[in-house]
């Protein structure tokens, strides 16, 4: 779970591309647009977050890329390989987790209210 030390937001990235991904595969860009479009614009990830995100998860070899030229240039799409299929699991039950217990938390009824 969260480390020491450890940004509360780590691995968002990962996990919103590889599940992505998984649907289909996408170049960059297109995964920028596809994050604010899946999540209503409450995230909102750059080029400047994904494109490295994208080169670190492919080399851990989660993802592999081919280039395919569109309209006269050439774009590079990925997609997850197994070892992306088992990071995005691993990935999708940290956050599933943490989410509960932050859930639990904001919703806890227990904690006496102020009147106004």
């Amino acid at each position: 779970m969260a480390q020491r030390g450890s940004s509360f937001m780590n691995g968002v990235p990962e996990l919103l591309i590889l599940r992505l991904l998984q649907k289909h595969e996408m170049y960059g860009y297109e995964l920028v647009q596809a994050i604010r479009a899946e999540t209503n614009d409450v995230v909102s990830l750059g080029e400047g977050v994904v494109y490295p995100a994208l080169h670190a998860l492919e080399k851990q070899r989660a993802l592999k890329s081919r280039r395919k030229e569109f309209n006269g240039r050439t774009r590079v799409y990925y997609s997850v390989t197994a070892a992306g299929v088992k990071r995005l699991a691993a990935l999708s039950s940290q956050w599933s987790l943490l989410a509960g217990a932050i859930r639990t938390l904001v919703e806890d009824k227990s904690h006496a209210t102020v009147a106004i």
